[in-house]
């Protein structure tokens, strides 16, 4: 199993690429994803799987410090590094690869990082921790001891409207909450068991509040599901919480873990997969779009490979499973390429609709596509909105020396287009072929 762990890790560090179609990040391992707005700026909080190197104890799910990242244009995650080590914590046991979901919170000037970790002091099975930075990125300063009277995992701060600030945590049978005190380091008062959640295993809260009511989406397990994404609201920050049910379906038999943010207007379920490394204890964050309906419920949200991502000039524009996809599949991309999807199995007049391409002002003079076809002859038009609509560039096909001998070509944008556009890719051969080429992505320049 080590080897085949190493073979992935390996894999990630090939791609070395932070792009925002799903997953968000491919050069390390991502999970428990806690997205956060700052100044109009998009941030996560991840904790971080790693593989234990030879002769090293570990713990199944081995996670020794915490990165942070901050979307960069539409489409690009800058990762600012490891913000704590396992072996910085304080009060910490050294060595312990424990290190589980954190949050970040900003009251004032000041931002507050919150985080569990096993104590020194073995007084619980975890303890949750906090630091101060004056920014979202750190460096932090880390109280020399944990939070009194909090014992548990997977700390969710909430600030309310009225200034009041309460933090949520714990994971089995029984989820808590506390008032923090004005300085965001102690509880105001003894935690509270949440009352009116269902039965069964219960992580991960993350409280948000939307048009007055406050809701609590949590990990919940159910019997023959596994992990899920589930909700329930109050009127009260304190509860008690009616169930209102699932916004995420179990996902592979793996562990979930979430957060929820509203950015540009639009709501957003950050989440992680283990699809890529195809090991449960190896996750990678992603992230789609949640909705509310009419009556204050959430939709339920489908994992797709686009995610979030609004690529602009400069920046890689990726497939998405379930866009409009006619006469062509997708899969992983073949060959010694970073880890992604690809169009493959592309035949005559076949088509694929990229979403949400940001032309900017209409300064792109040239569309760049990543190939690669064993064909000898074939074309791909981009046309915008529909197969039908406005042609804007031609692609000739030729021999790149195999299905997984990858080039990248580049062709003159055939009009001036700005703004935020779909654009539909259609594939052609003179030979009528079954396959014509395989398409990694598209960028403009």
């Amino acid at each position: 199993m080590k080897n085949v762990l190493q073979f992935f890790v390996i894999l990630l560090l090939i791609g070395n690429g932070l792009k925002a179609q799903n997953p968000l990040v491919t050069d390390i391992f991502t999970a428990d994803p806690t997205a956060r707005v700052f100044n109009g700026k998009l941030y996560v909080y991840p904790s971080h799987d790693i593989v234990p190197e030879e002769g090293i104890e570990a713990p199944k799910f081995c996670m020794p410090d915490y990165h942070m990242y901050s979307l960069e244009g539409g489409n690009t995650w800058k990762d600012y590094g490891v913000v704590l080590d396992q072996n910085s914590v304080p009060w910490g046991k050294k060595n312990s690869y424990g290190m589980w979901a954190p949050d970040c919170i900003k009251k004032g000037d000041t931002y507050y990082y919150y985080y569990p970790a096993e104590p020194v002091d073995k007084s619980s099975f975890r303890r949750i921790g906090v630091g101060t930075s004056k920014s979202p990125t750190g460096p932090f300063k880390w109280e020399k001891n944990y939070i009194k009277n909090v014992e548990g995992i997977d700390p969710g701060l909430l600030l309310d409207d009225n200034g009041k600030a309460y933090l949520y945590f714990g994971g089995g049978e029984k989820l808590f909450v506390a008032p923090l005190k004005g300085n965001m380091k102690e509880v105001a008062s003894k935690p509270i068991k949440i009352e009116g959640l269902p039965a069964g295993y219960k992580e991960g809260s993350f409280p948000i509040k939307a048009n007055g009511m406050y809701y609590l989406t949590f990990a919940h397990v159910f019997a023959n599901e596994g992990y899920t994404i589930a909700y329930a609201t109050s009127n009260n920050p304190l509860g008690p919480f009616t169930y209102r049910g699932k916004i995420m379906d179990n996902l592979g038999n793996g562990t979930n873990h979430h957060s929820v943010v509203k950015y540009k207007g639009k709501w957003i379920l950050f989440y992680h997969w283990w699809e890529i490394s195809g090991y449960n204890k190896l996750r990678s964050m992603r992230a789609d779009y949640m909705t509310f309906k009419e009556d204050g419920t959430i939709a339920r949200v489908k994992p797709t490979l686009r995610g979030i991502g609004a690529p602009t000039i400069g920046e890689k524009i990726q497939i998405d499973r379930y866009n409009d996809i006619s006469g062509a599949k997708t899969s992983f991309v073949g060959g010694n390429e970073p880890i992604g999807w690809m169009v493959t199995d592309t035949k005559m007049m076949s088509n694929v609709r990229f979403n949400n391409v940001d032309f900017a002002n209409g300064s792109a003079k040239k569309m760049v596509a990543r190939i690669a076809s064993g064909q000898r002859i074939g074309s791909m038009e981009v046309h915008l909105g529909n197969p039908k609509g406005d042609l804007i560039a031609e692609f000739p096909i030729k021999y790149t020396g195999g299905w997984n001998t990858w080039q990248t070509i580049e062709t003159d944008l055939l009009k001036e287009v700005s703004g935020m556009q779909n654009i539909v890719v259609v594939f052609k051969s003179v030979w009528g072929a079954d396959k014509i080429v395989n398409l990694n992505w598209l960028m403009l320049k």
